[in-house]
């Protein structure tokens, strides 16, 4: 426990000297919030964040761990401004190989049998090198090549370590304004889920092979045209992940010949982008697990003239309902139906706060006039949706993640798609799907089985029906039937009717007592009735002051 203390000590410090050594006082506003006691609450809820470019900077210098959370933060569009998500999203773990030493411990370590009788050759000088993990080329017994990929050695106990720290800092801010706008502490619980999702090889063994069987079934592609790496289960671990070699470059590094295009060079660019849009949209709207971070890395362009798309470590999913309503957003977007794209975002996105309906509509309706007059040809569709997003946010509206992650993925691939073939346009791409997308919608892939259960729900509904109208009917007539109303703010008009209804039965005693006093007086005979009229003079006169008193507190005298 003291050694673990130690280490957070030595490890805040560190922290607090790359923020001094950027300049930014942000960890002396989080001390200032964290002893602050009364004072000005106002001041202690401002917490400013630093501008991209430096936000980047911090944290690479953080480490591997705060690389990995700024990669993840730029997969929320949803979250950040766009000029953070476009720094964030230039963050590469560029970190130095492990000693080969310390690799080879964690394959012993991890693989049932040594190495030595599993593989006939492996290359000690990494083909890669990341903040979790690094990758080496081998040769199996058998003769097949394969990528070995191996976890850094003592990733796990960093990744608990500042993983505990960044949660401490999101606890702290949690009370300011900056912390329940972002809701800090559930957006730390998900990194932390998301990283250690990561240090978990078996996890991305399963996504790698149900990413491969989905694009084996594709309908929209040539699937013999595109691919994803086998995985050897039998050899692969948490910490080891032994997969198919591929022999190709990254996708924008191809040097293509057009040779299956009649050597047109432009034409088998044409085919390539068609074909890795086709996919990805298959993966999003039909399949509802995405790859998330189609970078041009995670692309290649095989010897062979297939592509091929690598690193599942991070993916996504869509369930019908979103997919659905994604369909009809982009179609909303095109039509530059502002309303429609209002009702959708209430559909998927949750308020945290006070919602102006009017107003998401108004920033809705000015922000797709901008492409009014652009050609699908030179519409951005990606940063469309974004700023669909991002108009959202600001009118108090939260995005689950998995839509943030599918515009992260989107704009990956629309960016990937620019660079390799600068004519494309992903709404035409999408055009020649579109009907198929809204079949799929109304029908399913079996269209007799989802209109048996349509028939089924009419079944259900026309037995129900009556029933239910038949019980609303017996309650009506039976006046056993209560109606819950709320209407806002009539709670305020309520209590001003109680204070007037109050203030009334009190100038009423008030004026009964003075009446009963004065013939009490006028026909007092005895010393005993002067004394009750003097009584209740005294009473009238007590209460009808106290009356004056709270009628003009009250700021109601006139």
């Amino acid at each position: 426990m003291q050694a673990l203390t130690k280490i957070d000590s030595s490890r805040q410090r560190e922290i607090l000297e790359i923020l001094l050594h950027h300049g930014w006082d942000f960890m002396r506003q989080i001390l200032t919030i964290g002893k602050a006691v009364g004072g000005d609450a106002a001041a202690e809820n401002r917490v400013d964040v630093p501008p991209p470019e430096i936000l980047r900077s911090i944290l690479v210098d953080l480490g591997p761990v705060y690389v990995k959370l700024g990669q993840l933060l730029s997969t929320r569009p949803d979250l950040l401004p766009l000029e953070y998500i476009e720094a964030l999203s230039e963050l590469q773990s560029n970190v130095p190989p492990i000693d080969w030493r310390e690799i080879e411990t964690i394959l012993i370590e991890q693989l049932s049998q040594p190495p030595s009788e599993i593989f006939s050759q492996i290359d000690i000088v990494p083909v890669a090198a990341g903040s979790i993990a690094q990758t080496h080329r081998a040769i199996l017994k058998d003769g097949r090549i394969v990528a070995i990929k191996v976890q850094r050695p003592g990733i796990d106990r960093l990744v608990t370590r500042d993983i505990a720290m960044i949660k401490q800092i999101a606890k702290l801010l949690s009370g300011t304004d900056f912390g329940k706008r972002y809701d800090l502490v559930a957006l730390a619980a998900e990194f932390s889920t998301a990283l250690q999702s990561e240090l978990d090889f078996t996890q991305e063994a399963r996504y790698t092979e149900a990413l491969r069987q989905n694009l084996l079934a594709g309908k929209w592609f040539d699937t013999a045209k595109i691919m994803v790496p086998e995985i050897d289960r039998r050899l692969s671990t948490q910490k080891v992940l032994v997969l198919q070699w591929l022999d190709g470059v990254p996708i924008l590094a191809a040097r293509l010949t057009g040779k299956n295009h009649g050597g047109d060079i432009q034409q088998e660019r044409q085919a390539l982008t068609v074909l890795c849009f086709r996919a990805f949209f298959q993966q999003y709207l039909v399949d509802g697990l995405f790859h998330a971070d189609p970078h041009p890395g995670n692309l290649f362009y095989l010897d062979d003239g297939r592509v091929a798309v690598l690193d599942c470590g991070m993916m996504g999913r869509l369930d019908p309902r979103t997919q659905s309503a994604l369909v009809e957003m982009i179609l909303a977007i095109v039509n530059g139906d502002a309303q429609r794209c209002a009702q959708i975002t209430l559909q998927l996105a949750e308020p945290m706060g006070e919602l102006n309906l009017s107003r998401l509509e108004w920033d809705y309706d000015r922000l797709l006039h901008k492409y009014n007059n652009i050609s699908l040809q030179n519409m951005n569709a990606s940063e469309a949706f974004a700023e669909i997003l991002q108009a959202a946010r600001r009118n108090n509206l939260r995005w689950p993640s998995n839509i943030g992650l599918f515009a992260k993925s989107l704009a990956n691939l629309e960016g990937v798609g620019r660079q390799f073939n600068p004519e494309v346009n992903l709404f035409e791409e999408v055009r020649p799907l579109m009907n198929d997308m809204f079949q799929r919608q109304l029908f399913g892939d079996d269209p007799l089985q989802s209109l048996l259960r349509t028939g089924l729900e009419l079944k259900n509904l026309s037995l129900q029906s009556p029933r239910q109208l038949g019980f609303l009917l017996d309650r009506f007539s039976s006046e056993t039937l209560k109606l819950n109303i709320t209407i806002q703010s009539l709670d305020g008009i309520q209590n001003s009717i109680d204070d007037a209804a109050n203030r009334r039965s009190f100038s009423t005693v008030v004026g009964s007592l003075i009446v009963g006093a004065a013939i009490v007086s006028a026909n007092a005979q005895t010393p005993q009735l002067q004394l009750l009229s003097n009584v209740l003079f005294g009473a009238a006169s007590i209460l009808g002051l106290w009356l004056i008193v709270k009628i003009i507190r009250s700021g109601n005298l006139l």
